[in-house]
């Protein structure tokens, strides 16, 4: 039996509907600008015919079920929240056809990526990675995981609210880059495996929270998420 120094991490995992089981993770991946019109917001407009998506990953330590209370995160001044639709690999695949990504769907689920903007924004200004930014503890918020295995979602309302006035309000058929585009250029870069979760982008409408802010959010026939926001440590 191997000996370690101090106890590993416990393995991070999602709910999922419907069974006991819950869903091992094993990276997570988030697609940048993927709504053209958060892409305006940003000041960073997309041109699919001349682009292709980027990603950034974040710890899946920073992964955090739905209905928690968090702490307003440290040297920050300007906490964002992000909707989106998160995708569930459930197979193994590299160098997936577009037309076969359906293959490796497990399900869906509503996250948030958590964001400290001001740190992200000063990084992405300088050239520098967006870490700070994004890599942030209890960052990924995500819901239970409905299995949808083989389903291609193509449309569906995705909204957010905070402290029940709606600040994101779009639909998933607005993705620059759809599902199946998604798996297949990201299958290019990495061997995705069962425990991948793909967060595929968020609409317009980010932006920052307060200590004491109820964040709520759903996608249409997916799930809904929640978050609050707590007393800084």
């Amino acid at each position: 039996m191997t000996q370690y120094l101090f106890n590993p991490p416990p393995a991070m995992s999602v709910p999922v509907r419907g069974l006991d089981a819950r869903f091992p993770i094993n990276r997570l991946f988030f697609v940048g600008r993927n709504y053209h019109a958060h892409a305006v917001e940003m000041g960073r407009p997309v041109d699919k015919s001349v682009e292709r998506p980027f990603y950034f990953t974040k710890a899946p330590q920073t992964l955090t079920d739905s209905g928690a209370t968090v702490a307003y995160p440290p040297e920050t001044s300007n906490y964002h929240f992000e909707m989106e639709l998160v995708l569930a690999i459930g197979k193994a695949g590299f160098r997936v056809r577009a037309e076969d990504a359906h293959t490796l769907i497990y399900g869906y689920a509503a996250g948030l990526d958590m964001t400290r903007r001001d740190l992200q924004l000063v990084a992405r200004d300088k050239g520098r990675p967006w870490d700070l930014g994004k890599d942030v503890e209890q960052s990924s918020v995500c819901s239970e995981i409905v299995p949808m295995e083989g389903i291609v979602i193509e449309s569906g309302a995705i909204a957010l609210e905070v402290n029940g006035q709606t600040k994101q309000s779009s639909n998933v058929d607005k993705l620059i880059w759809n599902i199946r585009e998604l798996i297949a250029d990201l299958s290019l870069f990495y061997h995705l495996q069962p425990g991948d979760l793909i967060y595929t982008g968020t609409p317009e409408g980010v932006g920052p929270v307060v200590v004491g802010d109820k964040i709520t959010g759903r996608v249409e026939g997916v799930a809904e998420v929640a978050l609050t926001v707590g007393a800084p440590k």
